[in-house]
C-alpha cells in the first residue's frame, strides 16, 4: 500500500543510517523525498539507488543544517521540483563527546552540538511551516533519543539538545495545531547506526547494552524509519505533541 502516496518530504542526514532508511522507505511507501546531508558521494548513492528502484521519485541536495541559508535553499529546491512540502524529517544529529560531563564538555563542543541538533530542527520548521500552511497542513517528525527522555551519564550536551527537541516539538504542535500540522518527537534507543557500530563491535560493551534492552538485541535503522513513516502517514492524523519510543524497553523501566 503506497502510504505516502502524493506525498513530498524533506529527510535530513540521509546519506546513512536512520535518514536513509527513512528515505527508501517513504520513496517505497509512494512519496517525492528531497534527501539532504553534507556526506555529498554517501548521499548521491542513497538517492541513485533509491531512483534505481522506484523511478525518479528523490532528489539529493548539499545541506548543512546549521544554516538558514542552507535550510532556504532545500525547501525552495523541494518546491520547485515537486511543488510542495507535506512533510519534515529532522533526523540530522551528532553524538559529540558521548563521555564529557558538563565540566568536561568545551564551548566549541556544546555550540557545534547546539547548532546542528537544535537549531537544525528550529530552522527546519520555521522554514517548512509557511510552505505546509499552504497545502492545508503536514508532518513534522523531530528525531530525538531516549536521551532525551531520561538521564544518563557522559553525554551532557547531547542529552540537552535532544531534550530540547522534545519540548520544542510539543510547543511548535501546539502553536500550529490550528493549521493542522502535526509535530512529533521520535526516540531511538539503541540502534545499529554508524554513530555506535564501533562501540558494540566489542563484545564487553554489547552485552551491556543488550543487559539494559528488555528485548534483548540492537535496534535496526529499519524500526526507525517505520515509524516515521507512521508519523508521516495520515494514519497517525490525531497524534501530534507527543514523543514515539522505539528502544526495545529501555525506558520501561
Amino acid at each position: 500500500m503506497a502510504r505516502l502516496k502524493d506525498k513530498v518530504a524533506i529527510i535530513t542526514g540521509a546519506a546513512g543510517g536512520q535518514g536513509a532508511s527513512e528515505a527508501y522507505t517513504f520513496a517505497r511507501e509512494g512519496a517525492k523525498v528531497i534527501a539532504t546531508d553534507l556526506q555529498e558521494e554517501l548521499l548521491a548513492k542513497t538517492v541513485a539507488d533509491i531512483n534505481a528502484e522506484f523511478g525518479d521519485v528523490a532528489i539529493a541536495v548539499k545541506h548543512n543544517v546549521a544554516s538558514i541559508a542552507d535550510w532556504k535553499t532545500v525547501v525552495a529546491t523541494a518546491v520547485e521540483k515537486f511543488g510542495k512540502v507535506d512533510v519534515l524529517v529532522n533526523n540530522a544529529g551528532i553524538s559529540g563527546n558521548m563521555v564529557a560531563t558538563v565540566e568536561d564538555t568545551t564551548e566549541a563542543e556544546l555550540n557545534k552540538v547546539i547548532d546542528i541538533n537544535l537549531k537544525g530542527s528550529f530552522y527546519g520548521m520555521q522554514l517548512v511551516i509557511p510552505e505546509m500552511k499552504k497545502v492545508g497542513g503536514g508532518s513534522i517528525i523531530n528525531v530525538s533519543s531516549v536521551a532525551g527522555l531520561v538521564g544518563a551519564s557522559g553525554p551532557a550536551a547531547y542529552s540537552a539538545t535532544k531534550g530540547g527537541i522534545r519540548l520544542l516539538s510539543k510547543n511548535v504542535a501546539m502553536d500550529f495545531a490550528k493549521d493542522h500540522i502535526r509535530v512529533n518527537s521520535l526516540h531511538p534507543g539503541y540502534i545499529a547506526t554508524n554513530m555506535i557500530k564501533d562501540a558494540i563491535s566489542n563484545e564487553d560493551v554489547l552485552k551491556a547494552s543488550l543487559a539494559v534492552i528488555p528485548l534483548n538485541f540492537i535496534g535496526d535503522p529499519s524500526d526507525i524509519a517505520n515509524a516515521a513513516l507512521f508519523l508521516a502517514s495520515d494514519e497517525s492524523r490525531y497524534v501530534t505533541g507527543t514523543e514515539l519510543v522505539v528502544d526495545g524497553g529501555y525506558t520501561a523501566k
